[in-house]
Formats: C-alpha cells, sequence, structure tokens
C-alpha cells in the first residue's frame, strides 16, 4: 500500500500496538489475571475486568478468515484494487485484526491462507499488514 492512511490518535492504551512494528514486534494486550487476550488494547480485561494487562509479544502468524477486493479509490495516490481481510492470530485466540494483504495478486487470495505480518511506517505509526506464506 502506498497511499497515506488516516492518522492513528496514540493513547497509553494503543501505543504499543501501532509502534511495536519499529521493533518488528506485533504486541496485543493479554491479561496477566486470566491470561485472556484483549483487542483493540483497553485498560482492563474484557474477559475478568482485571486492569492487570499489558502488551504481550504475538508471532504475528495467522490466517485469512474473510476478506473482500476494494475497487473504489478513495485517495489520489491510492492503488486498486486490493485486498482488505480480516486475519486469526494463531496464538491470540479470539483477536482479529482487519487490515490488507500486500505482496501478491489480489485473485491469489483465499479464505484460510496462511499469512504473516510485515510492517508498514507513516509518520512514527507502524501498520501491521499480512503477506501470504506458502
Amino acid at each position: 500500500m502506498t497511499w497515506q492512511r488516516s492518522r492513528i490518535r496514540l493513547d497509553d492504551d494503543n501505543r504499543a500496538f501501532w509502534t511495536g512494528g519499529r521493533e518488528g514486534r506485533l504486541l496485543i494486550h493479554r491479561c496477566n489475571d486470566c491470561h485472556g487476550f484483549i483487542h483493540p488494547p483497553r485498560e482492563v480485561c474484557r474477559h475478568c475486568q482485571s486492569e492487570n494487562v499489558a502488551p504481550h509479544v504475538v508471532s504475528g502468524a495467522g490466517r485469512i478468515d474473510t476478506y473482500t477486493v476494494n475497487h473504489q479509490k478513495w485517495a489520489p495516490d491510492m492503488e486498486v484494487p486490493f485486498v482488505i481481510a480480516r486475519v486469526a492470530l494463531d496464538d491470540a485466540p479470539g483477536v482479529y485484526l482487519t487490515t490488507n494483504i500486500v505482496g501478491c495478486p489480489v485473485d491469489a487470495v483465499d479464505i484460510d491462507d496462511r499469512v504473516r505480518v510485515v510492517f508498514e511506517e507513516q509518520d512514527g505509526i507502524w501498520y501491521p499488514l499480512f503477506e501470504k506464506v506458502d
């Protein structure tokens, strides 16, 4: 993807998620009490209401749960078509990221394809995108 994405407003809860890519790390909040994953990141666990939550490094491996191909050019510098997908993360049960699949033709994408995270930086925000793996 090459267009200018919407600027994310960083806060204490989401900063790790949006900046972890600087070190190549995908960080998902996890409760240190019940070990449930919380995404989007919040200061309270949605499973047990504990405040003992913190960013946790996950592998960034997953599979495409569902996807669509966008043909609408929403910005002048946007390249179309492109894939918008929901990715289920392997080691963060219950976490799905809505993202883009990059690095392959749109007609090469299918449900259940294996993917891994890659990051695109814009203005200090590291957007987690995914590419197919064999």
